[in-house]
């Protein structure tokens, strides 16, 4: 009877250290589940900020085909191929995204992004009619501007600039938008106060420095804008400032203009020497 006993004890011990390691295994399995998952979401952010473009277009399009359910690769794959400039694959993966049951309208906005860059405005503008009036966002109101330019409504889209500028810390680039929505209204020196607010904002934005050049040649001011400047930037802006030249009729001052260019630029300025070459073949 007390052998019976001792051998039940030790079956009984037996299943119970059993039990412990299966649950220690338990433990352990999912305590590696989360490590992997914070390893996995930093490789994702890896990819979606500082790694190569086409490399990150790879990663979530594999990472994708063994989880197909997961927006979160959905949306990295859409952005990675936006990264890429592949406009016409980032709406297809964006449009994916919109379709998953946990879509948010931030998602929307991106894809209403992705149409504009794929020039698809009509699409675009029906996909932010259909964002509610109360996703109040900078990237919403920065493409609800940009479609009411494209629309030619020019109160509305000023009103959409000022909100999106309101709602950033970093209001370089819609300045720049802006000014140059208004460059092509005719408003240049509406435009030329806009440029230099977003160099203001962000010295550093050679797109916002050829812009002034443009508002300010627009005006027959062909002087070179003081702003920071390297000496390739001071040369492509001068190149800039001659073709504004040339299109108002002061070739004399083009072509002087593009002498500098040339002068300017530590290399071969190719466009400028050809620009020079064709006014003085034209005899003009």
């Amino acid at each position: 009877m007390r052998h019976s006993i001792a051998i039940l004890a030790g079956v009984a011990g037996l299943l119970t250290l059993s039990a412990c390691q299966q649950t220690g295994d338990q433990v352990v399995a999912e305590a590696m589940k989360d490590v992997n998952v914070i390893d996995e979401s930093n490789l994702n952010d890896v990819m979606l900020t500082v790694a190569d473009p086409e490399e990150a277009v790879a990663y979530f399009r594999r990472t994708l085909a063994g989880q197909p359910e997961r927006i979160d690769l959905r949306r990295g794959l859409a952005k990675s191929l936006t990264r890429a400039r592949r406009t016409t694959e980032a709406v297809a993966a964006w449009k994916a995204v919109v379709e998953h049951p946990d879509t948010t309208d931030d998602d929307r906005v991106d894809l209403a992004d992705a149409l504009i860059r794929d020039n698809q405005w009509e699409e675009a503008e029906q996909v932010l009619n259909a964002v509610p009036p109360t996703h109040e966002t900078y990237a919403r109101y920065r493409l609800e501007a940009m479609v009411a330019d494209s629309n030619e409504q020019w109160d509305r889209a000023d009103s959409f600039y000022e909100t999106a500028i309101g709602l950033t810390t970093r209001p370089a680039s819609v300045l720049n938008n802006w000014g140059f929505s208004k460059l092509t209204r005719g408003d240049f020196v509406g435009a030329e106060t806009l440029f230099a607010d977003a160099l203001n904002a962000d010295p550093g934005l050679f797109t916002a420095k050829n812009n002034l050049a443009l508002a300010r040649g627009a005006q027959r001011n062909y002087d070179v804008p003081v702003v920071t400047m390297t000496q390739i930037e001071r040369a492509q802006i001068l190149h800039t400032l001659a073709l504004t030249a040339v299109k108002q009729g002061d070739v004399v001052i083009a072509k002087g203009l593009l002498q500098q260019a040339i002068d300017t630029h530590p290399q071969h300025f190719e466009a400028a020497v050809r620009a020079l070459r064709a006014l003085e073949s034209s005899g003009t």
